[in-house]
């Protein structure tokens, strides 16, 4: 392993290498201080995760549109929520989510925590009118009663326990000891030939300089998308009319800002970018090469790096379904 770690080292310095790109993932996320995370948050946490009850319709939970199952989304260029509407933007991957310093595409989440609450009463995810109306419904379920009790205490249903519980469960939705955390741990055959090249080509075009750290996810980094704005490629994808950033923040300084997405399991989580508009990891590659970092990459070199991309898919926790509360004898709203 020392061995491997000098190697990379030199890489590092010799440019072929990243620093920041030479972290495995760690196996565990930390928790906040005002949320340590115990086995009754994350088992009270995955039933509200998975359960439709918390949508106006009964129909969409958060499951629907990150599936554990999958990518931790839900492979469609804009996901659908209550009464069968859809947003405008692609739903981001909930493994690793723990790892980013802030969330949403915008960014306008700063935790989990803060996260988990946004879609419930969003019109168009799940629809529910306020928080309260939530807390309600879920006091009529008698199992949830005992759950929040298990986790949180005597008469403890709210939405900041709610919220709570709901990110305990995703902090633990980590996918290590991928192909590359393998490689740079020690493992030299772990990676093929085509994957170090394509690790070396991503390094060298400067696609670390934003995808970087363990998660390749650039550790809270805002960038501008596209960089180079293309009227060809606009007329097909239309990656501006969505602002971006400056939905949140009214400033014209943030317009086509996003969060920088991990590139970890990026090959599981296609359609591509913020709106879903690009279908496939290739043509993705090289539209990211061409307009943010003005570089025309040959077949072969995208190949590469997608190659190293497929890497970073690293191994998911088994995930059992919860067995949900279930209100016997009567409707649940």
């Amino acid at each position: 392993m020392l061995k491997i770690r000098l190697l990379v080292a030199a890489l590092a310095m010799t440019g072929s290498l990243s620093a920041s790109a030479a972290e495995s993932l760690p196996a565990s996320a930390p928790a906040p201080e005002n949320n340590p995370t115990t086995a009754e948050k994350v088992s009270l946490g995955k039933m509200l995760y998975h359960d439709p009850r918390l949508s106006s319709t009964g129909t969409v939970a958060c499951a629907s549109c990150h599936n554990t199952m999958l990518g931790g989304e839900d492979n469609r260029p804009n996901s659908m929520g209550v009464n069968g509407q859809t947003g405008g933007r692609s739903a981001p991957t909930v493994w690793n989510a723990a790892f980013n310093a802030v969330q949403f595409w915008d960014g306008r989440a700063a935790s989990l925590e803060e996260q988990a609450a946004g879609p419930v009463t969003n019109p168009i995810e799940m629809g529910m009118k306020s928080w309260d109306d939530v807390v309600a419904r879920l006091k009529t379920i008698e199992g949830y009663q005992d759950a929040f009790e298990k986790a949180f205490g005597k008469d403890s249903i709210s939405k900041d326990n709610a919220t709570k519980a709901i990110a305990a469960y995703e902090r633990t939705l980590i996918t290590p000891n991928s192909a590359y955390d393998k490689y740079v741990e020690g493992n030299t055959n772990a990676m093929t030939e085509q994957q170090v090249r394509g690790m070396k080509k991503a390094v060298e075009i400067g696609c670390t300089s934003c995808h970087s750290g363990p998660a390749f996810n650039g550790a809270g980094m805002f960038q501008k998308f596209p960089v180079n704005s293309n009227g060809y490629f606009e007329a097909q994808y239309h990656f501006q009319k969505d602002l971006g950033r400056a939905e949140v923040t009214k400033s014209d300084a943030d317009k086509h800002f996003w969060k920088v997405p991990t590139l970890r399991n990026v090959a599981l989580t296609a359609p591509y970018f913020h709106n879903g508009s690009v279908k496939t990891l290739d043509r993705a590659v090289w539209l990211m090469a061409k307009l943010q970092l003005n570089k025309e990459l040959s077949d072969a070199e995208v190949a590469d790096i997608v190659a190293f991309l497929n890497a970073l898919s690293g191994e998911f926790p088994t995930q059992s379904m919860p067995h949900l509360p279930g209100t016997p004898g009567k409707a649940f709203n």
